[in-house]
């Protein structure tokens, strides 16, 4: 058993920690707000409710996080309050973030200054994977801190995954939701068409489970939209966000992306619409008001 700190009860967080208790672990959890939590996890005798950042880690050395973004992660793990400067030395920081990856490296370099070990490990899946225990984690950084905390990683996980060094995790994640937007938002257009002519919602979902140019993706968005259920796993805000820090990374990569960047002028529009806390296929709302459909 491990005593483990998990800062961060978002809806990818409660479902790590979930199956962190259920695989035996003791878990110090802090979130900045106070999140409701299932009986499940609030009752475990393995769980406890840190009420800052420096309780939760103090003296531990597997930390691990999901927060909103880099702000989060600076604020959660630098400074004299921070994670770094109260984990026990020699602590392995797992950081399941969607970043910059420049943010990663810098991170990697501040918790080798304190004496740690900087893994950035974001996963694919939702929440209900995260629930299940079955998100991979896409993951970056010292092989040897991977191997020692993969233990804790394929107790939550159906997969784990090293691409390299600091930062390749956050790259990799970022692409991988590169191509969950872009589908999204052809999609949108998809059943924009198909509705303006009449096509049924049945018809639709069975060519798209048959045809070869479909996808996980646009498998799950279709059943989604065409049932009319925008109820968030992934926020619309968070694609929008990360949208921009794929644009972020080809700048600095030298990489153009012109396709990437009127998807981002299309979320953006849908985030401006009030349609941020809904699910990423929300932005399909935008498409069928453009294409004047009711709703």
């Amino acid at each position: 058993m491990a005593e483990i700190a998990y800062l961060g009860l978002g809806l990818m967080g409660r479902g790590m920690v979930r199956n962190l208790l259920k695989a035996g672990h003791r878990v110090h959890a802090w979130n900045r707000s106070t999140a409701e939590l299932p009986e499940e996890i609030t009752g475990h005798p393995g769980f406890v409710r840190a009420g800052s950042v420096a309780a939760a880690a103090s003296g531990r050395d597997r930390v691990m996080l999901c927060v909103t973004g880099p702000d989060a992660q600076r604020a959660v793990l630098l400074g004299p309050d921070g994670a770094f400067a109260h984990a026990a030395k020699g602590a392995v920081v797992i950081d399941s973030t969607t970043t910059d990856p420049a943010v990663s490296r810098s991170l990697a370099e501040a918790a080798a200054r304190a004496g740690h070990a900087y893994l950035d490990a974001p996963v694919y899946g939702s929440k209900d994977q995260a629930w299940d225990g079955s998100i991979g984690f896409i993951v970056g950084g010292d092989a040897a801190a991977l191997q020692a905390a993969r233990p804790i990683l394929e107790a939550v996980s159906g997969g784990v995954h090293h691409l390299g060094p600091s930062g390749a995790g956050a790259v990799m994640k970022l692409i991988g939701n590169l191509l969950s937007a872009a589908q999204t938002a052809a999609l949108g257009e998809g059943l924009a068409l198909a509705r303006k002519n009449g096509l049924a919602a049945e018809g639709i979902i069975e060519v798209l489970d048959r045809f070869g140019g479909s996808s996980g993706v646009i498998r799950g968005a279709a059943r989604k939209t065409l049932a009319n259920d925008f109820s968030p796993a992934f926020h619309l805000k968070n694609m929008a966000k990360d949208i921009g820090l794929m644009l972020d990374l080809g700048r600095t990569s030298g990489v153009p992306m012109p396709g990437t960047a009127l998807t981002a002028e299309l979320y953006r529009a849908a985030l401006v619409a009030g349609y941020g806390e809904l699910q990423a296929n929300a932005v399909h709302k935008l498409q069928f008001r453009l294409a004047g459909i009711e709703e």
